[in-house]
This record gives structure tokens, C-alpha cells and sequence, in this order.
């Protein structure tokens, strides 16, 4: 049985601590955030790839992380449900890179005004605070831990690192190539929506969950700044009431800002006593479970 210190807390760190304690070893997961104060936590998790290269294995890790939410979705307290809903396009579209990942994917033909094309199919939904906390349990259920650790470099005295900082990559990995894409999302009161619509031009994107609907988005490459823009939120508000009359009148409970680890890649590689697996971009949570399960493989 091997000691293994996962670095980093979000859902690529807590999946990956899951994945490594069911096949036995010993897991510390240490981070400068714990779960609820992650990136991961604002996201509004459905279950799509986004941002996220290269085509051929991310289809592969999201097809395997759809599988699993499908088997997680039977069971409340770990925040997963399949939610049916419908993207749309300005313009006629090839289906799309990913289409292997889901098992099934209709042409819509009722679209909102303005669009011409669009698909629509069934996807998981997290309730990322919900599932976090359950992440959480599992990992101290399987006997592992969780630290909170402001690390200068990866740990030391362990028999395997894996390295799941996010945009602590940076500095941890000496990995430049890794940069922050802010997100900004407006969460208002849940008003009766049951599924969720997306026009990735925006990104716009209205995601319901149980008590809440998660409204989105923006998209702004090098931007560290975590502090919501008024302006922007009435921007994301504004686009949205075009997918769903309306959403613009709900009651706002808060406004969140969080930081995509973009790469030119998704880093999955092992190099001696370290696996890296960074740079999920706007997928973190699509590609979750696919990249824990070759994390598990890699670290033997």
C-alpha cells in the first residue's frame, strides 16, 4: 500500500483522492482551499466540454465521467441529477466533436427566436456545494484526509504526488502554459425551470438545480480578478432572457466569480513520483471521473 499526497481540493483533487483510496493506497489530500472555497464551488456544473483539448481524449474522460454521474444520479446526497436540456445555434451546425460521449443527441426543432439550429439531450447536473461535501465524506469514509497546506512546491515524502492545483500549476509545476479564464455567474431563486439551455456563443446559459438556477456566463482569457462587475451581470442577465423569458425577473441570490484552469492540453502524465492532472479548463467537473480513473491506472 503506497502513501500518496494529493495536492489540491477542488473536484479533480477530490475525485482523484476517491479513485486512488478505493484501490487501496494511502491519500492525504492537502490545498490552500478546501472543497467549498474552490473554483469548483461557484461552477455551475453541467455536464459539458468546454474549453478543453484535445478533442480525442476528452470525449474519452467525459464519456467515462457521464457514465459514473449516471450512477450517482440514484442517489441524493451526492448533488447529481440528468437534466434534459437544449443548445442553440445562430447558424446550421455539423453534431458535435463530443457526440460519442452521450448516449443520445435529437436535432431540436422548436427553437427560441433568432436561432436556426440546435440540439437537445439529457445531461448530469451537479449541485457542486452538495457534491463537494459528498466527495468530501467519501474520502474520509475510504480513510483518507484533507489538509488545508499553503504549499511553496509539491510535497515531499511520499511515495506518489499527484498534482491536482489548477491554476497552482503555475508556480507548483512551473507550468506558464496554464491561465485563468474568468467566469462570472448570477445565481437567482429557482422559479419553476427544469431544464437548462446553452448558447456557447456567450457563453450564455441558464442551468436549473433544486433550489436555485445558475446563470451564466463570461469568458475572459487572463483575467484574475474575482470580484462580480454589476454591469456584467445585467449583460449575462440580459442575453439569458432570450433562452428563457423571464430569468431576468428573478429574485438575485449572489453573484460569483471563478477562475477556469485553461491549457492548450489537459495534463495527465505521470514523471516519476508525480502524476500532474491540471488544466481542465471549463470541464473540470465533465471530465472529473474520466481523469481520476487514469490517474488510479497510472499510479499502478
Amino acid at each position: 500500500m503506497s502513501r500518496v499526497i494529493v495536492v489540491g481540493a477542488g473536484v479533480i483533487g477530490l475525485t482523484c483522492a476517491v479513485r486512488l483510496l478505493e484501490r487501496g493506497h494511502r491519500v492525504n489530500v492537502v490545498a490552500r482551499d478546501l472543497p467549498l472555497e474552490t473554483t469548483s464551488a461557484i461552477a455551475g456544473a453541467f455536464w459539458y466540454p468546454y474549453r478543453a483539448l484535445p478533442q480525442d481524449r476528452v470525449t474519452a474522460w467525459a464519456g467515462a465521467s457521464y457514465a459514473e454521474f449516471v450512477g450517482l444520479a440514484g442517489e441524493p446526497e451526492t448533488g447529481v441529477s440528468m437534466v434534459t436540456g437544449t443548445e442553440v445555434f445562430t447558424n446550421r451546425q455539423r453534431d458535435p466533436w463530443w457526440r460519442e460521449a452521450v448516449p443520445s443527441l435529437d436535432r431540436e426543432t422548436s427553437l427560441p427566436a433568432g436561432y436556426v439550429d440546435g440540439w437537445t439531450f439529457t445531461t448530469p447536473v451537479i449541485e457542486m456545494p452538495v457534491h463537494l461535501r459528498w466527495l468530501s465524506r467519501r474520502v474520509d469514509e475510504l480513510g483518507g484526509t484533507i489538509t488545508r497546506l499553503n504549499l511553496s512546491a509539491l510535497p515531499t515524502g511520499a511515495d506518489l504526488v499527484v498534482d491536482c492545483a489548477g491554476l497552482g500549476a503555475r508556480h507548483l509545476a512551473g507550468d506558464r502554459s496554464v491561465t485563468p479564464v474568468a467566469g462570472q455567474v448570477v445565481v437567482v431563486e429557482q422559479f419553476g425551470l427544469d431544464r437548462w439551455w446553452l448558447d456557447a456563443a456567450g457563453p450564455t446559459y441558464v442551468v436549473p438545480r433544486a433550489h436555485d438556477v445558475v446563470v451564466g456566463g463570461t469568458d475572459a482569457e487572463g483575467e484574475w480578478n474575482r470580484s462580480p462587475s454589476p454591469k456584467t451581470a445585467a449583460d449575462i442577465l440580459e442575453r439569458a432572457a432570450r433562452l428563457v423569458p423571464g430569468v431576468d425577473r428573478a429574485r438575485v441570490l449572489r453573484h460569483k466569480v471563478g477562475l477556469r484552469p485553461v491549457r492548450p492540453a489537459v495534463r495527465v502524465e505521470r514523471i516519476g513520483d508525480v502524476i500532474h492532472c491540471y488544466g481542465h479548463g471549463g470541464a473540470g467537473v465533465t471530465l472529473s471521473w474520466g481523469t481520476a480513473d487514469e490517474v488510479a491506472a497510472l499510479a499502478g
